[in-house]
């Protein structure tokens, strides 16, 4: 080889190198909006999510598919009128490359509306909304909790196992509230049983007294509910001083009973509810992440906590597929569906809608613990009505 080969070899290895540096730094930090509840009646929710996503990433070093994470936070208040403008800033002003959110089910719906529009990638990490993974399902909408209808559909199918034939039902006046009455109505009459009424009131509304006292004259066999944060636990707390938990038992999705023990306290004893996790797996997995959990924040996760943290999972999937390059729809989207991810809750995988397909747990309230009893129904996949993707 001669010198002037010998130099041009050099020039161009160092040119490549140039190039490939140059594409790396490009990429940059990966700018993650985190549009969550961080006051109000889901604030608890929002800090739980958070610091499950964070624990994740530190668990793999500050980086996701070699990307260094930049957080970005609102707080959208819970406030589905407040929902566009916060997501388009994030958008918009901010070019966040994924937004992580939200808890309410309204919100999240003008957060699925705007990034199915803009074509940025979204993980919902707790809002049921069955119309996210189903009218509005698209290639970069992802959920890694569950759908409404999930945990109120395998309650309704419990309640009727039972032998219970007649319910009533109470909740939020809201799209959680709406979609989760329909679930569990939907499992208990497959099941023989009856919903003979359906009361509401307006979010977030805590005053139950006149509608309990229709519960109380009406004696149904069962109430189901749906309540999260600080109206699940003045619901549960007034049900019980009414004396209906003696004769009527009181059903509901977990989030009845998740986050809440500590403020219920006795009110809530005995209860069974219905989630995709439960106190008491007793796995190597989760046991690994309740004490890493508990060593970060100094405190005891729960479904939020795990819903953030497989959320951050599945990001990390789609990213290490794109070697980080969150702009290749179709590969990130393809790396996830095809994924089984290893959560504390148990392993699950991905639906056609992008809704995890998962097993749902039975759980009885046992002190300040949401123990599990059985696997209500294992592999629940939702419906995923009206998707078309």
């Amino acid at each position: 080889m001669t010198t002037r080969t010998a130099a041009r070899s050099t020039l161009t290895a160092l040119a490549l190198a140039c190039i490939a540096t140059l594409g790396h730094a490009q990429q940059g930090k990966l700018k993650v909006g985190l549009m969550l509840p961080f006051s109000g009646t889901y604030a608890a929710l929002g800090v739980a999510i958070e610091n499950g996503f964070k624990l994740r990433v530190e668990e793999q070093g500050g980086k996701l598919g070699g990307r260094e994470i930049e957080y970005i936070k609102v707080d959208d208040e819970s406030d589905p009128a407040k929902a566009t403008d916060n997501v388009n800033k994030l958008i918009k002003r901010d070019n966040v490359d994924v937004i992580v959110g939200t808890v309410h089910s309204g919100v999240a719906m003008a957060m699925a509306k705007a990034a199915k529009e803009s074509g940025t990638v979204l993980i919902v990490p707790n809002a049921g909304a069955d119309a996210v993974t189903g009218p509005m399902c698209a290639q970069n909408i992802f959920r890694s909790s569950f759908s409404n209808w999930q945990p109120a559909y395998a309650m309704g199918e419990v309640a009727a196992k039972q032998g219970k034939k007649t319910a009533m039902t109470l909740t939020w006046k809201y799209a959680a509230g709406d979609e989760s009455v329909a679930g569990f109505k939907e499992g208990f009459e497959k099941g023989g049983g009856k919903v003979v009424k359906q009361l509401t009131v307006p979010f977030p509304n805590v005053e139950f007294q006149a509608l309990l006292t229709e519960i109380a004259a009406a004696k149904p066999d069962a109430v189901y509910s749906f309540f999260a944060g600080g109206g699940a636990v003045k619901f549960v707390k007034d049900y019980a001083a009414a004396g209906l938990n003696k004769t009527i038992p009181l059903y509901g999705p977990g989030f009845l009973t998740d986050g809440t023990l500590d403020a219920q306290g006795e009110a809530a004893q005995g209860m069974l509810t219905t989630l995709h996790y439960a106190d008491g797996l007793n796995t190597p997995r989760d046991n690994a992440f309740r004490t890493a959990y508990a060593k970060a924040f100094k405190l005891q996760p729960d479904v939020y906590a795990v819903q953030g943290y497989d959320a951050a999972q599945m990001l990390a999937i789609g990213l290490a597929a794109t070697k980080g390059d969150i702009s290749k729809k179709a590969e990130f989207a393809s790396a996830i569906e095809k994924a089984k991810i290893d959560s504390p809750r148990g392993t699950f995988t991905i639906g056609k809608s992008h809704n995890p397909v998962q097993d749902i747990y039975l759980r009885k309230v046992e002190g300040k613990d949401n123990k599990v009893v059985n696997v209500a129904i294992k592999g629940l996949a939702d419906p995923a009505r009206g998707c078309r993707m």
